[in-house]
């Protein structure tokens, strides 16, 4: 079953109210509630602990304090898809005030799916909003929902590009991605590498434990390097995954930051802990009377470029100068 963590125990809630004066308990204004729906249980692996602080930011930044002027109620789908409609069902039985709804697509459809009237604010780095019929427009998006969503195309080969700086004679990369969570991050990365001439090789996972064996098979397929795609699972599993492609000999880009700074070989991509904070301002402003459909559409404005030096030379990797210079973070 869907889980919720973060209620209040009745009796503590009880035990307080009784020692206030009638009149005094009947003017205090109710806290608002932030019902917050993701793919994992937020926090529960250490790559994604400070996520939550950054969000917790971005609402102080808009007046709000968590457990003093406002209260997190927390739903999860532990991995599994097919969870997380019942978990957005049990926020939207909580009547909260606003939904924040990190985690992709599955998570964004759940949330939708459950409420047409509570807001949503989404933080998507798989989808476009407008192409599936999720928003107006950029700039009013209507309904109940806005959010924070990124470019896939444009991320994608990017990405490419960086591996190619390394691989000049690059011709093979294993692309690895979970199916129906990653469709379009595999579309667009196959697009990307078709207009370069780069065979492709989709290496599907459902779970972490999946990895080896794509590793493995990326190797028997002579990949010279890979794709990692965005989604909760690689976020989590961040530091075994890099363990994981070093000992296949597998040098691998990732859209996470924190890949790289955690054993992996490359990364680009935005600034997650900002992306956060960004969204938690959003819900702020919501709380404060804004509504959802006027507020735009958003995307992510700081990148990183990090690349793992340890790593490249573990690999036997010649990084060029010139990408040394353009990385925000080397890690040595």
């Amino acid at each position: 079953m869907p889980v919720i963590i973060g209620r209040r125990e009745l009796i503590a809630a009880l035990g307080g109210a009784a020692v206030w004066p009638l009149g005094a308990h009947a003017q205090q204004p109710a806290m608002p509630v932030v019902g917050y729906l993701n793919f994992e249980t937020p926090g529960s692996v250490p790559t994604t602990r400070h996520l939550l602080d950054a969000f917790r930011l971005g609402l102080a930044e808009g007046g709000y304090t968590d457990g003093k002027t406002v209260r997190i109620e927390f739903a999860y789908g532990n991995f599994k898809p097919e969870l997380l409609l019942p978990a957005a069902r049990d926020l939207v039985r909580l009547n909260v005030d606003v939904i924040f709804a990190p985690g992709g697509p599955v998570v964004v459809a759940a949330v939708r799916e459950a409420t047409s009237s509570i807001p949503i604010v989404a933080l998507d780095l798989e989808s476009d909003p407008l192409a599936k019929g999720w928003v107006k427009s950029l700039a009013r998006p209507g309904g109940n929902m806005t959010g924070f969503f990124l470019d896939i195309p444009e991320m994608s080969g990017k990405q490419l590009e960086l591996l190619r700086e390394v691989l000049p004679h690059l011709s093979r990369i294993a692309v690895i991605g979970v199916p129906g969570l990653n469709a379009v991050q595999f579309a667009a990365t196959e697009a990307a590498a078709r207009a370069v001439a780069v065979e492709a090789e989709t290496l599907e996972v459902r779970s972490y434990d999946d990895f080896a064996d794509a590793m493995e098979a990326a190797r028997t397929k002579h990949a010279e390097a890979g794709v990692l795609l965005s989604s909760p699972l690689v976020y989590g599993y961040s530091k075994q995954i890099a363990e994981l492609a070093l000992a296949k000999r597998l040098p691998l880009i990732c859209l996470f930051p924190e890949f790289a700074k955690l054993g992996g070989f490359m990364a680009y991509g935005p600034k997650m802990d900002d992306e956060f904070r960004r969204c938690g301002g959003y819900v702020g402003r919501i709380l404060h009377g804004a509504k959802p459909s006027d507020l735009p559409i958003q995307r992510p404005e700081k990148f990183e470029l990090v690349i793992n030096l340890k790593t490249a030379t573990a690999l036997g990797l010649d990084m060029p100068t010139q990408l040394q210079q353009l990385a925000d973070e080397l890690i040595e």
